[in-house]
């Protein structure tokens, strides 16, 4: 039978094997800024291309007038190669400037608000509210998505309906650590494809829905 508490258990404890998401290392040492601007540097992007790019951006800059006074090339030079650099080095200097303007530099803590920022999803606004604030929110990836498909607790197309339907079954205690613990399962055990479902402790627990092939 399929206990999301006992599953989620288990992976937990898989997961001390493997290097936790940078997003979430930020957010137990720094801000709610860090963690919105080191969300946005994220998307589309691996892991420790988004560790090393984050670094040396807040080597430079630590809050919203620190990176006005950063120019675009500039800002494009420290967070290459993150995906889209370009995009995204005008859009967090877009997204500072309104955070200065509308809410005196500090980062919203509601998702609404959040989401009123050009550049700002679903994804981003969750994990802001859930790792910077520790608030509730469910912050649902393609790996929060993926997983909880393929285990046959939601049936969703896409990661928009999932985060409905994870806020209608998914018990409250475990809002705020889903996406830690499906982020980093999904890295390295529950992979897009050909999971190692071999080695993974609650394969037994998975209906492997949409898996055609696994090792």
């Amino acid at each position: 039978m399929f206990t999301i508490g006992n599953v989620l258990k288990i992976i937990g404890q898989e997961n001390r094997r493997f290097l936790e998401p940078i997003v979430t290392t930020i957010s137990r040492k720094q801000t709610p800024f860090h963690v919105l601007i080191s969300c946005l540097l994220s998307l589309r992007t691996k892991d420790q291309t988004t560790r090393e790019a984050s670094h040396r951006l807040f080597t430079v800059a630590n809050n919203p007038q620190e990176m006005l006074k950063i120019s675009t090339p500039d800002m494009e030079k420290l967070i290459y190669p993150v995906g889209f650099y370009r995009t995204k080095a005008v859009k967090i200097k877009e997204i500072c400037g309104e955070l200065i303007k509308t809410y005196k530099s500090k980062v919203p803590d509601e998702i609404d608000e959040l989401l009123k920022l050009n550049g700002v999803g679903r994804k981003t606004a969750n994990l802001v509210v859930t790792l910077g604030y520790q608030k509730p929110g469910i912050c649902v990836d393609t790996h929060v998505h993926r997983i909880t498909n393929r285990w046959g607790y939601v049936k969703t197309k896409n990661p928009y309906e999932t985060e409905f339907a994870l806020r209608e079954k998914l018990p409250p205690k475990y809002w705020l650590t889903i996406n830690d613990l499906l982020v980093t399962y999904g890295q390295n055990v529950c992979v897009p494809v050909s999971p190692k479902c071999s080695v993974c402790p609650v394969q037994k627990d998975c209906q492997k829905l949409g898996v055609t092939r696994h090792r």
